[in-house]
């Protein structure tokens, strides 16, 4: 990441976009606009980009494909999507595509800086990070390059994959519930009411377990999830 965090704002509404922007560069952010779907899936390719604040309404191509497009290539840039559509099943859908964080319009400011902060600490490698290597079993966890592996197998992961990952990892063999996940995770106003934890670990199952043995992450119904290979 560069020394001042680019971010790229995609959002249709120019008065929305360039407040946002306007509040960025006050806190010494850079940024880019696009206004409309295509244009921001060239830029975010085109450029060193430390986040995106996504729309989801936008021409060309809604958010739910520019959200794709980006982590097909990018894989670990934190993408927070910025709508109206404020359902349940609206949130799921974004996170199904690889978002990572999900706010509702109308916003207040203040709580958009301080998601946004939260993944830049992340994005720096301020994961308590005492060993550059987290192992068990054949699955192992570079901390520096965000690499993962599974029984030498590069297995691609979004930046809140790999934050769920990380946190198992770091308590494997300690069960952990889902408010436990969901204060480590998602910091900041996270509703426990919906399912997105069990999704996010449904997420995760399939790309570190679904086709490997032995099976590491495991439910314990009532208490939450644990991360164990002597099950």
């Amino acid at each position: 990441m560069s020394e001042t965090p680019q971010i790229l704002i995609v959002e249709d509404d120019q008065r929305i976009a360039q407040t946002i922007e306007k509040g960025l560069m006050e806190k010494d952010f850079r940024t880019l606009i696009a206004y409309d779907g295509a244009i921001g899936v060239k830029l975010a390719h085109a450029n060193d980009i430390d986040l995106v604040i996504l729309d989801i309404n936008l021409p060309s191509l809604n958010g739910y494909e520019v959200c794709r497009q980006i982590r097909n290539k990018k894989p670990t840039v934190p993408i927070l999507m910025l709508t109206a559509l404020g359902e349940t099943e609206d949130k799921i859908d974004g996170f199904a595509v690889g978002a990572d964080d999900y706010i509702i319009k109308p916003f207040d400011f203040r709580e958009l800086l301080a998601r946004i902060q939260v993944f830049l600490r992340r994005s720096k490698g301020k994961i308590d990070a005492h060993d550059a290597t987290l192992k068990i079993a054949n699955l192992e966890v570079n901390l520096d390059s965000k690499i993962v592996m599974r029984a030498n197998k590069k297995i691609d992961l979004t930046a809140k994959e790999f934050a769920l990952l990380v946190c198992l990892l770091r308590n494997k063999g300690r069960v952990l519930s889902k408010i436990d996940l969901a204060e480590q995770i998602w910091d900041i106003n996270f509703d426990t009411g919906t399912n997105v934890v069990e999704v996010y670990i449904n997420f995760l199952r399939k790309k570190i377990d679904k086709d490997f043995e032995p099976k590491l992450i495991h439910t314990r119904t009532g208490m939450g999830y644990v991360l164990s290979d002597n099950q």
